[in-house]
Order: C-alpha cells, then structure tokens, then sequence
C-alpha cells in the first residue's frame, strides 16, 4: 500500500502544517500542543507528534492521523478528507464514477455547479447586469464580485434546476441542497429567484449554500428581503462563519477577529484590508461558531446593534463568549449605520472605530449611563441591573474588583452595598452546552485496570522486543482487545531484532492491526512520551503492572464467584456450593502465591 494515494498524501503532507493551519501550536519539547479544538478546555491537552504523525487530547481522547484530524474538524467522512488532503498534497485521485461518489460529494458538485450559474446570470442577463451595477453602487468592488463569486437567480421558477437536471443530477438530490422547494400541491420550483446571490463557503473554500438579497421584478412586492439555504447536509447555519475561508490566515497573524453581522459588511471589510473579518450571517454567535474561533484566536472586535439592557440573541452570544474566556471588544457604530456603510463612505473612521473599540465593560458602562440618570434611585437600579451580571461573570477576582469600585464610585454608592447586590444575582451556567458535548466525547473515567493494560501496551508498542515477557497465561488476564493487540505484536515481532527504525516499526504496525488498533496503540505511545516517561526500566514495569493485573482479575473472580455462592446457599443447593467454595479457595491460594 506504500503507493496508494494515502500514503502517498502522508509522505507529502506534515501533521504539524495541516493542525497548524486550524489550530494554534505550541512547540513543547519534541511535539507540539493546543487547547484542543474538539471540545472546551482552559488548559492545552492537545499534543501533536511530528515524529509520529499523529495528535492525541488527553482531555478528551480523541486521536489519530491527518484523515481522522480532518474528519473531525471538517465534519466531513473520509472520502471526503481524502479529496481534501489530497488537493493540498496535490496528489491526483483516480475519478470516482458517479455511482460511486458519496451524497456529500454530490451535494458539494450541486452547489458548485449553482454558484457557477448564479455568478454566469449576474454577467450575462439583463437583470443581472442591474444587479451587478447595484453592487458597484454599494462601492463592492469587481474584484470583490469576482473573489466572492457574487451571482444572480433570475425571476424564473426552474431556471436552476433544468440546468442542474441537465447536468445528471436529480430534484430530490437538488432539494436535499436547499435548492429547490416543493410546495403544498407537490409543484417543485428553485428556492432563490430574483436575487443577488451570496455564496457561502466551508473553511476550504468549498460552496455549501447560498444567501439571497431580494432584486429585481419583486423586489416591491411584499416577500422576504434576505433568504438563506436551509439546513443541509453541507451546511448549519449555527456552525459556519462567512468569509472563515477568506480569513483564517489573517486571524493567526493579526491574533483577533473582527465579527460583523452581514454578508456585504463582511466583504466591504475585506475590501478596506481588514481580511480578518468573518461574519455570523443570520444568526447570533453560537457554541460552534465560537469554538471555530478558538482555534485561531481568543480576541474578538464586535461591530453587532446590541440592546446591553435587553435579552437579546446577540447579548448572549456575548455572553456565551465571554464564557469561554474570549477578550472582547466592541466597535460603537454611528447611529442607523452598519460597517458597509460606513466602509463605503469612510474607510478612514472605520479604521478608527475599529482602532479605539472599547472593552465589552467599558462599552456596558458606557452604554448604561447614557440610558439612565445615576443621580436618582430608579437610575442607579437600572444601570446596576446592566452591569453587575456582567461583572458577576468576571473569573479573575482582582479585576472584578476594580470593576466593583468603578460601579460604586461612579454610583456614589458604597463597595459593601455592590458587592451585597453582586451576591443576589445568580448566572445561567453558558457554558453547560459545551460540558455536555464533552461528557458525550470523554465518557466515564477510565479504570485502574484499562490505565495497568494501557500502561503494558504503551511499553511493548515502544520496546517490541519485550513481548517474550507476557506469555500466554499473561494474556488471560487482559480483557479482549489487549490481549489481541499484544497477541498480533507477539506474532508481528516473534522473528525480527531491529527495532530502532521507528517509521519502519510503524509501517509494520499499520499493516498488522486494525485501523482502530493502530489508533489506539500509537495515541499511548504519544501519551508516554508527552509525559517525559522514560523506559529505563521497561521489563521490570510490565511485570509489576502483569502482576496488578492478574490479582484485579483474581478479586474481580473472587467477586463472581461470592455472588453465586450466595444464591446456591438461597437454593439450598449444597453441592454447587461445595463446588464454588473449592474453586473460591484456589483462587485465594493464588492470590497469596504472589
């Protein structure tokens, strides 16, 4: 399999890059490390090996080799990771027939094939050309038009679907990419018409669904001005960010993203230089959009309308941010002006707005006195109601503080007084959503016994030679996948003396064990050298951990077999518990011998 286009894509392609590229890496010794992108963590567990080419959290398990890292990060299965890694190795694939192509892959060709409609209607109708005026009215530039494939639907029923019908495609298939609408009478007919088209990208650049912007013949009539592909299969609205793939390099190298609300605000954004703005488009911020973020940076400039004394969608997604120990900014906007606006008429004070952001804070302070006189009683409770929830959710105890007198002082109030209120007010836990997200990825606990069999794997993976030491009474006392795992190294190394070349050992384990195995013996092998542990004295330590191991399986006998004795008694059955109380006393005798 040496020449098979994956490993080819690993020979091409360093793990370190392809993490990198998504997640901010540390060097920390021999490996690198992150807070892991997988789920919500204050401390980075997430390690990656150059040696080994493979990532492991130790917070919440996950492990493996570039294909799993894209699987998981992209959300996509692993065909579709192939087609992925293997566009930035550059590796050719052998066409797929179309039978054979996932509905993934059917469904990122449907609207590859949409955009290309959209953005062909724009230059070449009549309406379309309207439109395109349209936008360079709105001072979005042709080039702009052109790197963010802005389209037109023209004001037909089908116009979309026959092209795509004629391309091999099939309605079900055209609406299963929130193209297409059946209605009540079971007539079928495009979902955009007459529209500006927005195309909406995967961080790789990759069309997932479209925005609309009424234009046209209906643009008068009374119908929705702003329509967005449904949930598909492709795409979430809650867990993509627009303009991400356009952005990413810019936020790792500025270190903060600027977060607009629009599709035009965002692009204009690009266009004035400010490439690090990605926008929530028709949502507020969520948990998903938020942890994408943490992989590229933890400072975020909002430019959002936010009511601070409502409980709007928008407040608590900053709230949610500020959670997860996000340092956040606001841009103040002039009054009835979103950033396109003033981008198009002064990218100079967008410069400055952008420049003299307040903090979340000072912008909370700010805003709750300008609404209400803190010279009256009605006044100070109403602006304490804005703030001290903000301030109750402050982590650092120091800079709560400072906030505390900030309040009081400009309150004319006592700091006892604030801190009494502060005591009153309980916080909804924003974080819980993550919490259970990572109680479905971790799981329960590991035992004693699954760390003692890790433990043994862990050593014989580093150090092969050592499997003459478990013999095959050993393996009884392992449960099922150890002892098949040791029991294929046994056979894999019985004959061989040369164990230094770690890529050829690896090679050579790839090709013995499961794709699963191999996972889950290389992720210990990280774990042991992440931690700095030696094998200085590999043998002694497997013996002790064999050692443990058989006197767990011993107890954990002894156990069984005091639950039966228990019920022949209740039974009345003498015989058989005259039989377990003799094998229950040599199990005891062998518990003594070691």
């Amino acid at each position: 399999m040496l020449n098979s286009p994956i490993e080819e894509i690993k020979a091409r392609l360093d793990i370190v890059e392809v993490v990198s590229s998504y997640v901010k890496l540390e060097k920390c010794g021999a490996n690198y490390r992150a807070r892991c992108p997988f789920h919500s963590e204050k401390k980075a567990s997430f390690f990656v090996s150059p040696r080994l080419q493979i990532f492991k959290c130790f917070g919440c398990g996950v492990a493996g080799d570039i294909f799993k890292f894209i699987m998981m990060i992209e959300g996509v299965e692993f065909p579709d990771a192939l087609k992925l890694l293997a566009q930035r190795a550059g590796v050719q694939l052998k066409p797929i027939k179309p039978g054979l192509k996932s509905e993934r892959q059917r469904l990122y060709e449907i609207c590859e094939l949409a955009c290309k409609f959209f953005e062909k209607q724009l230059h070449a109708s009549k309406t379309g050309q309207a439109a395109k005026e349209y936008l360079l009215s709105r001072k979005i530039n042709e080039k702009s038009i052109k790197e963010w494939r802005l389209g037109y639907a023209p004001d037909k029923s089908n116009a979309l679907s026959e092209f795509l019908l004629s391309k091999g495609y099939k309605i079900e298939e055209i609406k299963k990419a929130g193209l297409g609408v059946r209605n009540e009478e079971g007539r079928y007919f495009d979902r955009f018409r007459s529209r500006i088209i927005f195309p909406i990208f995967d961080s790789n650049s990759q069309v997932i669904g479209f925005g609309g912007r009424i234009f046209g013949p209906k643009a008068e009539k009374e119908i929705a001005k702003y329509l967005n592909t449904p949930a598909t299969l492709l795409y979430d609205k809650s867990r993509v960010l627009y303009g991400l793939h356009k952005a990413k390099l810019e936020l790792h190298r500025k270190d903060f993203c600027i977060l607009v609300e629009g599709y035009t605000d965002c692009i204009m954004a690009h266009q004035a230089g400010f490439e690090n703005t990605v926008a929530v488009s028709g949502t507020a911020l969520t948990p998903w959009q938020l942890r994408i973020l943490k992989r590229y940076t933890e400072n975020l400039v909002t430019a959002f309308d936010m009511d601070v004394a409502g409980d709007s969608a928008t407040k608590r997604g900053i709230e949610l941010a500020q959670g997860m120990d996000f340092n956040i900014k606001v841009i103040t906007m002039p009054e009835g002006k979103d950033p396109a606006d003033v981008i198009s008429q002064d990218p100079g004070l967008w410069e400055k707005l952008v420049r003299e952001a307040k903090s979340i804070l000072d912008f909370y302070f700010d805003s709750a006195f300008s609404k209400h006189n803190k010279n009256t009683p009605e006044g100070k409770k109403e602006i304490s109601k804005i703030i001290l929830p903000v301030i109750k959710k402050i982590p650092n105890k120091i800079v709560q503080s400072h906030w505390i007198q900030k309040l009081a002082s400009e309150l004319d109030v006592k700091e006892e007084d604030i801190e009494q209120e502060l005591k009153k007010i309980e916080i909804e836990d924003k974080e819980r959503v993550f919490e259970q997200e990572d109680d479905l990825i971790s799981g329960p606990s590991k035992s004693r016994k699954e760390r003692l069999e890790e433990q043994v794997l862990s050593l014989i993976a580093r150090n092969p030679a050592l499997h003459q030491i478990i013999s095959d009474q050993d393996l009884l006392f392992l449960d099922e996948r150890t002892a098949r795992i040791i029991s294929k190294l046994k056979e894999v190394f019985g004959s061989k003396e040369d164990f230094e070349n770690y890529s050829q050992r690896f090679l050579v384990f790839q090709k013995a064990l499961s794709p699963e195995d191999f996972e889950f013996v290389a992720s210990l092998i990280l774990e042991r050298e992440v931690k700095g542990e030696t094998d200085i004295n590999a043998s002694q330590e497997i013996r002790v951990c064999l050692k443990e191991l058989r006197e767990i399986r011993i107890k954990e006998k002894l156990a069984e077999i005091s639950q039966k004795i228990k019920k022949a008694e209740e039974m009345k059955d003498y015989k058989k518990t005259e039989e377990l109380m003799k094998e229950f006393h040599q199990l005891t005798q062998q518990l003594a011998q070691k």
